[in-house]
């Protein structure tokens, strides 16, 4: 059960984060904690989530178009530098994944969650 206090939580972090505030209050609701655009040597992990003996790297992927294989490769680089296990969110109805690139996110232990748009 979300309480008042991480509802009003959830609406100022979209508010000032967009469409990675919206995810991150998704897992700030579950009771974990969050961090923001925390920076490694290819890039800035949109979010990382800690909690429950466990670190989540994730990546918002909210522009229209396909998702390549660089971009996941990317994702698990930043995901091996702070040890945690990566996942790609996908918060956009025209995001489109194809076949090789979901394969290669399978073998490489990487979870791809949807989020549409309201």
């Amino acid at each position: 059960m979300t309480t008042a206090n991480q509802i009003y939580l959830m609406k100022k972090l979209e508010e000032r984060y967009g469409s990675v505030g919206k995810v991150a209050g998704r897992y700030l609701a579950a009771g974990l904690s969050v961090e923001f655009m925390h920076p490694t040597r290819y890039g800035p992990i949109h979010i990382v989530v800690r909690g429950n003996n466990s670190v989540f790297a994730i990546d918002v992927f909210d522009k229209p178009g396909k998702l390549s294989i660089d971009d996941v490769k990317t994702l698990i680089e930043k995901a091996r530098l702070i040890k945690a296990k990566p996942i790609l969110f996908l918060y956009s109805s025209a995001a489109k994944v194809d076949d090789d690139v979901y394969k290669f996110c399978i073998e490489n232990g990487v979870k791809i969650k949807m989020l549409k748009k309201e």
